[in-house]
């Protein structure tokens, strides 16, 4: 193990460098057990008050490469209307997105959190609790780890600044399944109907894992004046997908030669 790991994340409390040790396994059987039940886990101050001050300076000093996007986009992160649907369908329902990534191909080489999300004990880790072997680091190049801005304005998670208010996770756990989009539920949930909404308020230095591919979600309205900061270190199960290009474009601000050439059709 390098001793770098042990300045980032509170091993003494989740020593996930050792599988096998008691304490890791009971928090491996927690999370299985949460991500079963609510597609969502998380592990409370995982990352060390000393590592999570680097980490909001290397963010802070490269705030003004932030791509910041207004859109309006529906659930599926789609902006572009579809006119064939019913008037009332969800894919039809557009929200207002305001929202900025630092990309990860502008990370400093030996930045703190470009370390973290690329060590074989966090993969592996995820993997254990994920129930799901073998996991890869994400090949997007502009978001397999990118910092998440999201200002005051009128998916694995790592908190690094709350916001003075608002901010909170909410999302409606397997509200989808592979070969069933359910529109019927998910229209539902954007008409205003709070059933199935849990929520989730992050605390700075907690770890979320959270499997949101079949899973509705949104943060709500950031509020007061300090933004909210969060790492998405991405792990997927195919090593080769990335991105398309009108979603780097439209989220990451642009497009790489990988994204065209890697662009195939998705099913969901």
């Amino acid at each position: 193990m390098n001793n770098r790991l042990e300045t980032i994340v509170n091993l003494e409390e989740y020593p996930i460098q050792d599988l096998n040790s008691p304490k890791t396994k009971e928090l491996i059987k927690k999370c299985k057990s949460d991500l079963d039940q609510f597609s969502c886990s998380t592990i409370p101050n995982f990352i060390l008050p000393k590592s999570l001050k680097i980490m909001n300076a290397e963010l802070e000093k490269q705030i003004d490469e932030v791509y910041m996007s207004k859109e309006s986009i529906n659930a599926y992160l789609y902006s572009k209307d579809d006119s064939s649907l019913p008037k009332d369908h969800p894919k039809r329902k557009f929200m207002d997105r305001y929202n900025g990534y630092l990309n990860s191909d502008v990370f400093a080489k030996d930045s703190e959190m470009k370390f973290l999300y690329e060590t074989e004990e966090l993969l592996k880790f995820v993997s254990a609790c994920l129930g799901i072997s073998p996991i890869y680091r994400w090949a997007d190049p502009l978001a397999c780890h990118a910092y998440n801005v999201m200002k005051p304005e009128g998916t694995l998670s790592l908190m690094i600044q709350k916001p003075t208010e608002g901010g909170i996770f909410e999302y409606c756990p397997n509200i989808r399944e592979p070969g069933n989009e359910n529109f019927e539920e998910v229209k539902k949930v954007l008409d205003g109907d709070r059933k199935r909404v849990r929520q989730l308020e992050l605390e700075q230095g907690d770890l979320q894992i959270f499997k949101g591919r079949f899973t509705l979600h949104r943060v709500t309205k950031i509020e007061g004046n300090r933004s909210r900061y969060l790492c998405i270190p991405a792990y997927v199960l195919d090593p080769w997908r990335v991105n398309t290009p009108e979603h780097s474009k439209a989220i990451y601000g642009k497009v790489l030669p990988i994204h065209i050439e890697r662009n195939l059709a998705r099913s969901d």
